[in-house]
């Protein structure tokens, strides 16, 4: 009984504790932003190729690609014009296609808080203005990059925040600018273009992520959604020809992706500043992915209990010998936020990891 007691207020400490990259905060409850894109009720009713569009809601990213694959240079562009919205977040259509269409989506939004996403050297790979906002950008050459590397975060994330000032390599854009760099490629200013290096890094917030401390990110809602996303993702990139990618997650960001783990066909997984993945063992992720976790010295995360109760808190901490996943150097690694500073040690080890050179 007193074990159980135990159990109850750990529980409850989850909830009041957990949360992502924001710290002490009062949390507000989220809507999931699920589905298909905007405008796809328009797509579906677009007869102008003379055959049926994918259903963004039913067809697989190897689908779309094989759709995009049979058209014309004409069409393709047409379909641009036409359908922003969805081209600009339809996994497996071409990524040229892609970013010139959230482009143009962003523009048309005509929302002073989006516009600097839509700078002729910004590499937009999905842009989705539904409650918070969505938005995935890519580092670097993602078509002809030989590693791949995604960015998960946790709580606080969105499109309006996206290019908000932030300390340096902090935020999933500061993350993956850091990562890209780290790896030997450059990147210009806020642009996503880059050059040099072979390894494309995207900064994904993909799905809807908790707001502050409270219960969405002490439990699986937002996350179950997200891995969702995550999971299609990723399955949009291998249609379109990229390597398997590093799936690096952030906070909130390692219980999407353990959750998506077996759904994915990501190389590694590395959990950051992790309040758990949703399993009590690397092998319980049930992926052929290699496992790995980083947790510093003085991040606030290590206070929240690593329980499991009534669908409350994440589970076992996966810097634990116990888990069994990779332990990634983090000793000097300052706060919450600090994984991807200049001269760390786990970013040193994140490079390595992104590059398949980590063993």
């Amino acid at each position: 009984m007193r074990r159980f007691g135990r159990t109850l207020v750990a529980a409850a400490l989850a909830v009041t504790v957990v949360g992502g990259s924001a710290g002490w905060a009062s949390g507000d409850s989220q809507t999931a932003v699920t589905g298909p894109p905007p405008g796809t009720a328009a797509w579906r009713a677009d007869t102008s190729a003379g055959r049926p569009l994918p259903d963004p809601a039913t067809a697989t990213p190897l689908e779309v690609a094989a759709f995009f694959a049979g058209l014309d240079d004409a069409a393709r562009r047409d379909l641009v014009r036409t359908h922003p919205l969805v081209v600009g977040n339809l996994d497996g259509a071409p990524l040229p296609l892609r970013y010139e269409a959230n482009r143009i989506a962003v523009t048309a939004t005509g929302e002073a808080r989006y516009a600097s996403l839509a700078a002729p050297d910004r590499q937009i790979l999905a842009f989705d203005p539904r409650g918070r906002g969505q938005v995935a950008e890519v580092f670097g050459d993602l078509e002809h990059a030989r590693h791949v590397s995604v960015i998960v975060p946790g709580s606080d994330n969105d499109a309006a925040t996206h290019d908000a000032r932030r300390k340096p390599a902090t935020g999933p854009a500061g993350m993956a600018r850091a990562l890209r760099e780290a790896t030997g490629g450059s990147t210009g200013g806020a642009a996503g273009g880059a050059t040099g290096g072979s390894t494309a890094v995207v900064a994904w917030i993909g799905y809807t992520t908790p707001v502050g401390v409270g219960l969405d990110a002490a439990d699986g809602r937002l996350a179950r959604a997200g891995a969702a996303r995550l999971a299609r993702f990723t399955a949009g990139l291998d249609a379109v020809g990229a390597p398997d990618p590093v799936l690096f997650c952030h906070s909130y960001g390692s219980v999407v992706c353990g959750l998506a783990a077996r759904h994915t066909d990501a190389t590694d997984i590395v959990a950051l500043g992790s309040p758990g993945m949703r399993a009590g063992t690397a092998a319980a992720l049930h992926t052929g992915a290699r496992i790995w976790a980083a947790r510093g010295p003085s991040d606030w995360i290590a206070d929240v209990p690593n329980v499991e109760f009534a669908g409350v808190g994440h589970g076992a901490d996966p810097t634990s010998a116990a888990f069994g996943a990779r332990r990634v150097p983090a000793a000097d690694v300052q706060g919450h936020t600090g994984y991807f500073a200049p001269g760390t040690q786990s970013l040193a080890a994140f490079a390595a990891i992104a590059e398949g050179a980590a063993r």
